[in-house]
């Protein structure tokens, strides 16, 4: 009995959801290696989206490898897909988007209904288009340290991989449209399934005129295609193609490539799940005679409340997340349950930061678990995430590192988050080192965000302030109820009532406190923000002492 691609991962008698799905694996007793797949096909920037994908695939391969299991995570480049629009933005390989105006876009739209790699690559760094793209994927990968074999499909069409299983759904012509059929409108007794690249133009057709399997040809004419809103205009050419000369549809594509890497395992979103999964699923039993592998559906992922999306614009990329979390927290976001929709929220990283933490301290015993599940989770899931689990590693709180990047200074950063009892005071060098550099990864998301922490906190030297006794008394007083230890709501509160007590207006009294810590008159809410601050230092400086 097939299983039901929503279910898998979801059996509640293992802590964590991969664990789950490599039961169901195993329970279909595969031979070794277990093959993990996932793909996508390179049509822009690749996103944290792209990447679920992946990581969902990363997990179960780890969970199988603990079980004393060989386990291959390959990743097919769906490359010899055809370009149906141009998209919005590109990235080069150092990752930095660029919009159209920056590469040759008309070249691009010249090219519209071919494969990918038959595409020139508009930064002129790599082979192809498709190839760029799947390098910036592979990159991807590797800076989060998964090892994954990429697949080109394009090769694979290339080197006959695909020849055979070509052949045999176009012997069973009849019976490959009698199964589509009932998936799509648009089958009819004239479907032929199989798309031949016109020899002429290069694009990619689907106007078969006749099949000759003796001798392994595929008649066509390169007719107009219909790619979502717009048509893509053929040329005319009629032509002759052999079984490698072109591609299998998408529908039947996706289970040839099962057959061919001999797939055991594959993940996909949910718009797989109600669209090719089912057909795939029978095109498989009934066409190819194969099983299909065992499925798991994962949700998507949102970037701030929104749809990722390459063509349209918004993604954050693997490398731009690096560039504010550390890998691990990173790995981290996947461990949680794949079939709950979640968002990653630039403005808020520091609470994934903060979840992590707590994680991390779960499994080394140093905080007590909420319950047998949060511990049975860390307990499985964290030495599949940091590679190299140590309890001496020491985590700087994210905003407090945030609070630290405010200087330039790296003495002056350690010797503050050691006063603060950080670091402590028997750290190794090392785990110093790798506590001091979440402090720029927290400087680069306050810059990237403008958040309250995005401002020049001037310790080296107090700016040249000049106030009356009335703001001089009430910054006194505030002082001295900072360092009777409040929290910032309390602080905040406080410095109303110290304007009020001593006659200032409000806004003029939050401005002093902006000139001694920014030299500037305005900032971030102030109160919350004093207290994240090491309390000698703000002491000192409302008490203008240095």
């Amino acid at each position: 009995m097939a299983e039901d691609p929503y279910e898998v991962g979801s059996d509640g008698t293992q802590a964590f959801w991969a664990d789950a799905v490599a039961d169901v694996i195993e329970g279909r007793d595969p031979e070794d290696p277990i093959v993990i797949k996932g793909g996508v096909s390179p049509s822009g920037v690749p996103h944290i989206g792209h990447f679920n994908e992946i990581m969902r695939g990363y997990f179960v391969a780890e969970a199988l490898r603990d079980r004393g299991h060989e386990v291959r995570q390959v990743f097919t480049a769906d490359d010899k897909d055809r370009l149906r629009k141009v998209p919005r933005q590109l990235a080069d390989l150092d990752w930095n988007i660029v919009g159209l105006g920056d590469v040759d876009a008309g070249a691009l739209g010249r090219n519209l209904g071919k494969p990918y790699t038959d595409i020139p690559d508009p930064f002129g760094c790599c082979d192809s288009y498709g190839a760029h793209f799947t390098n910036l994927l592979k990159k991807s990968a590797d800076l989060v340290g998964v090892d994954v074999e990429f697949v080109s499909n394009t090769q694979l069409y290339a080197d006959g991989e695909f020849e055979a299983v070509t052949r045999r759904v176009l012997e069973r012509a009849d019976r490959a449209r009698e199964v589509l059929a009932e998936y799509q409108n648009k089958v009819d007794d004239d479907y032929v399934p199989f798309v031949p690249q016109c020899e002429d133009c290069g694009k990619l057709t689907e106007g078969v005129t006749e099949v000759d399997l003796e001798a392994g040809e595929v008649h066509y004419v390169c007719a107009d295609v219909e790619a979502g809103d717009q048509t893509i205009e053929g040329c005319g050419h009629e032509g002759v193609a052999g079984l490698r000369d072109g591609k299998l549809p998408w529908r039947f594509e996706w289970p040839a490539q099962w057959e061919i890497l001999g797939v055991d395992f594959e993940p996909f979103g949910k718009d797989h799940a109600e669209g090719s999964w089912p057909s795939g699923e029978d095109i498989a039993e009934n066409v190819l005679d194969i099983q299909p592998p065992v499925p798991m559906v994962y949700e998507w992922f949102t970037l701030d409340g929104e749809p990722l999306s390459s063509s349209s614009g918004n993604v954050v990329t693997v490398d731009e997340v690096l560039e504010i979390l550390e890998p691990e927290v990173f790995k981290y976001f996947f461990t949680k349950n794949p079939r709950k929709q979640r968002d990653f929220s630039v403005a808020n990283v520091d609470q994934l930061v903060d979840d992590f933490d707590r994680f991390e301290a779960v499994y080394f015993d140093e905080v007590d678990p909420r319950d047998e599940a949060e511990k049975a989770l860390a307990d499985r899931a964290y030495p599949m995430v940091v590679d190299d689990p140590r309890k001496e590693r020491v985590r700087v709180p994210y905003t407090f590192a945030a609070v630290l990047g405010m200087t330039d200074d790296p003495a002056l950063r350690e010797d503050i988050a050691r006063k603060e009892g950080h670091i402590p005071d028997d750290a190794p060098e090392w785990a110093v080192d790798g506590a001091l550099a979440r402090v720029e990864r927290a400087r680069n998301w306050a810059r990237r965000t403008g958040n309250e922490f995005d401002y020049e906190l001037k310790r080296a030297e107090m700016p040249a302030v000049d106030f009356d006794d009335d703001t001089a008394a009430a910054l006194d007083d505030l002082a001295d109820f900072v360092a009777a230890g409040h929290d910032g709501e309390a602080i905040q509160g406080e410095i109303y009532e110290t304007a009020k007590r001593h006659d200032i207006e409000i806004g003029d009294f939050f401005a002093a406190g902006y000139r001694l810590l920014f030299d500037d008159t305005q900032g971030p809410q102030l109160g919350p923000f004093i207290a994240k601050l090491d309390r000698e230092f703000v002491v000192e400086r409302l008490r203008r002492e240095g």
